[in-house]
C-alpha cells in the first residue's frame, strides 16, 4: 500500500460578508495549498471535495470538482465529491484511499463556505432547508416540532449528557473560554476580544440548555490541503504530513435523534476504527483539532477519542487547563469554529498542520508536535484523521 501524506496546506480570506464568490475563495486556497506544496497546477491529477456543488442552503457549499477542475485547467484522472461520506473530511478520508490504490499521485482537496454573504443575499443559511421549498427525509419529523437547526439537535445531546453524568454549562464554557484565548493569537479569527466565563453564561439562550457562545460563528472562506503519494518526499517545499490513520466507520442508526445512546454519536464507532488502524495511541497525540460546532459536540468527540472516560469529558475540560496550549492536551489552537470561524473541520485540519510544522507563529504549542489529531462532523457525519511530521 502506497504511503499517503498532505504536501500543502493553503487558506483564502476569512470573513464575515467578504462578498466574495465561492469560487474566488476556492480559487484563491487551492493555489495557495499547491504552491506551499511546491507543485503546480499541471502535477494535481485529482480533486476531492465535501458535500459537492449543492445548493440546498445558502453559502453551505456552491464548489464542486468540475468547477475547480475548470477555473485552474486541470487535468484529472479521480474525482469525488458528494453528500453521503464521513462528513467534512470525507474528502480527505477518499483522497487517501484514490492515492493509495495508485488512482491519483497528488489530489487537491477543499472545502468552501460563504455563509455570511449568502444571508445578506436571502434567507438564514443556518436554518435547515432554508434554501428549498419543501422538507423531506428525517427532517420532515423534526421541524414541524421546532427543531429546524442543528442547535435544537445538539441540545437534545447536551440535555441527555447533563442528565447522566453531571455535565455542566460551566464546563462547557471553559471550551469556549480556551478556544478564544486562543483565537486572541490567530490574526484571521473573528472573534479576538478576550472571553471570560461570566460573559459565556451571561450570553443569550438559544436552545436550552446551549446559548450563543454554544455556537460556532458563521464565515466566509476556503481552505484546501493536496495529499500526496509519500514518496514525493523528496521534492516537497515543507516537512510531510502522514495520514497514519483515518476513521470512516458508521453503526447504529444514522440520524441526529435516533441514535442508540443520544450522549454519544456516530464518532464513537468512527473513534474505535481509528485506533484499530495505528500502532499509536490517543496519548501519543501532542496537538488536536476536534470539531466544536456546538461545544457539546467536543466533549461527546473527546469521550469518543478516548481522551478521557465516558461521562467525563465535562470533568477532563474544567478549569481548560488540560486544553490551553501549555497543558498536556492543546485543543483548537486557533480558536476553533467558536471563535475563529465555521470553516467546516477544514479550518481544524489546516491548523493542526501548522502546529505539525511549527508555523504557527505566536500560538505555536510550546512542546515540539509530532501527532496531531483532527476529528470533525456530528450526528451520523464524522470523521477523523490522525497525523504524524516526516521530520
Amino acid at each position: 500500500m502506497t504511503e499517503v501524506a498532505i504536501s500543502g496546506i493553503g487558506q483564502s480570506a476569512v470573513g464575515r460578508r467578504l462578498g466574495r464568490s465561492p469560487l474566488s475563495l476556492t480559487v484563491d486556497a487551492a493555489l495557495d495549498a499547491i504552491a506551499d506544496a511546491g507543485l503546480t497546477t499541471a502535477d494535481i491529477d485529482g480533486v476531492s471535495t465535501w458535500p459537492g456543488a449543492m445548493a440546498a442552503t445558502p453559502g453551505f457549499s456552491g464548489v464542486g470538482c468540475w468547477d475547480i477542475q475548470d477555473a485552474l485547467g486541470l487535468s484529472l484522472d479521480w474525482y469525488s465529491g458528494g453528500m453521503e461520506s464521513h462528513g467534512q473530511l470525507g474528502a480527505v478520508i477518499n483522497a487517501y484511499a484514490a492515492v493509495s490504490a495508485g488512482l491519483a499521485n497528488h489530489v487537491l482537496c477543499f472545502r468552501t463556505v460563504w455563509e455570511t454573504t449568502a444571508q445578506t443575499a436571502g434567507r438564514r443559511a443556518s436554518v435547515i432547508g432554508a434554501g428549498s421549498d419543501r422538507i423531506d427525509g428525517a427532517q420532515q419529523w423534526m421541524i414541524p416540532f421546532g427543531a429546524v437547526s442543528a442547535a435544537n439537535w445538539c441540545a437534545l445531546i447536551a440535555h441527555r449528557h447533563f442528565h447522566e453524568y453531571g455535565t455542566t454549562r460551566e464546563q462547557l464554557g471553559a471550551l469556549a473560554v480556551n478556544q478564544r484565548a486562543n483565537a486572541v493569537l490567530n490574526p484571521k479569527a473573528i472573534f479576538r476580544q478576550p472571553l471570560t466565563l461570566t460573559d459565556y453564561l451571561a450570553a443569550r439562550p438559544i436552545s436550552e440548555p446551549l446559548g450563543l457562545l454554544d455556537c460556532d460563528i458563521p464565515v466566509d472562506g476556503s481552505t484546501a490541503v493536496v495529499v500526496s503519494r509519500a514518496d514525493f518526499a523528496a521534492d516537497s517545499r515543507k516537512p510531510l504530513l502522514t495520514i497514519a490513520a483515518h476513521h470512516s466507520a458508521l453503526s447504529g442508526r444514522p440520524y441526529w435523534d435516533q441514535h442508540e445512546d443520544l450522549t454519544t454519536m456516530a464518532g464513537a464507532a468512527g473513534a474505535r476504527s481509528l485506533w484499530s488502524r495505528t500502532g499509536l495511541t490517543v496519548d501519543d497525540v501532542d496537538v488536536a483539532g476536534i470539531y466544536d460546532g456546538f461545544t457539546i459536540l467536543t466533549i461527546v468527540w473527546l469521550e469518543a477519542l478516548g481522551v478521557c472516560g465516558k461521562g467525563e469529558a465535562g470533568t477532563f475540560v474544567e478549569g481548560g487547563k488540560r486544553i490551553a496550549r501549555d497543558g498536556p492536551f492543546p485543543l483548537n489552537t486557533g480558536g476553533g469554529q467558536l471563535s475563529a470561524g465555521r470553516l467546516h473541520g477544514f479550518g481544524h485540519l489546516h491548523e493542526v498542520c501548522l502546529q505539525l510544522r511549527g508555523e504557527a507563529g505566536e500560538r505555536q504549542v510550546p512542546a515540539d508536535p509530532e501527532v496531531g489529531l483532527v476529528a470533525a462532523g456530528g450526528g451520523e457525519m464524522c470523521g477523523a484523521l490522525l497525523l504524524t511530521r516526516n521530520s
